[in-house]
């Protein structure tokens, strides 16, 4: 029988292994030119992202790669061809842009301030590539704002995916709520998140009581969890708390 430290040994092993291939997908371009750009490998392409670093999420975090690798290395089982899918705080569009690679029909969201460099990104890699165009649009986070933004009469998404939107901010609640109202029945949630502060633990916490929860990804060696989730069963719940 392996003891405890041989098996922490082992999940280091593998934790840092799947870091460094996550983490090989970044390149530096070769040479300098006019325009500075972080680029990357995903879907046999090569994607460069121009970050704007006055702009605290208009730069790319390494989220955003964790949850790209975990979507093109699990496409037979989160096959995304033509489903419908959102992102939260797209940033620089990195998983957008992936997500546009793979199939998916995408709404890319983040505050108004970096949609012009979110738009620029993700047009500059998806154009004449990618099956269907996507959309990049402003969302501030509140269930009023979504709603308006996203009625359920004409809405519905198969995926949601985030990316690091959980950090140290005043508007957790909104987010939540945000979460909560664009999850539906159906809906399914990919979220890579960067354990950095007691809030973003806590947020966490109260996520569960809301959403079913299904760890994907560990990865220590860069504070990073990538998590599955769903909406809970009211219902069946209640229906349960009634029988019993």
């Amino acid at each position: 029988m392996e003891d405890s430290s041989t098996k922490d040994e082992a999940g280091a092993a593998v934790d840092a292994e799947l870091a460094k291939a996550i983490m090989a997908r970044q390149f530096s371009p070769s040479l300098i030119g006019t325009e500075a750009w972080e680029g990357y490998k995903f879907s046999d392409m090569e994607i460069r992202i121009k970050e704007s670093t006055d702009l605290y999420g208009a730069v790319l975090w390494p989220s955003a790669m964790v949850l790209c690798h975990f979507l093109e290395t699990n496409r037979d089982k989160y096959n995304l061809m033509d489903k419908n899918v959102i992102e939260l705080g797209a940033g620089t569009g990195l998983v957008t842009i992936v997500s546009s690679l793979l199939g998916a029909r995408v709404t890319s969201t983040d505050l108004p301030d970096v949609l012009g460099n979110l738009r620029y990104n993700v047009m500059r890699n998806t154009k004449d590539r990618c099956r269907y165009i996507p959309v990049v649009t402003e969302l501030i986070w509140g269930q009023q704002e979504v709603e308006q933004r996203f009625p359920r009469a004409t809405h519905s998404f198969d995926y949601i995916l985030a990316a690091d939107v959980v950090y140290s901010h005043p508007y957790l609640d909104e987010l939540m709520d945000t979460f909560d109202y664009l999850c539906q029945e159906n809906t399914q949630i990919l979220w890579a998140m960067r354990f950095r502060l007691d809030p973003e633990n806590s947020f966490v916490d109260r996520f569960q009581q809301r959403f079913h929860m299904e760890q994907l990804y560990d990865l220590p060696s860069l504070s990073i969890k990538l998590y599955r989730a769903w909406r809970k069963d009211r219902r069946t719940k209640d229906q349960g708390e009634a029988a019993a």
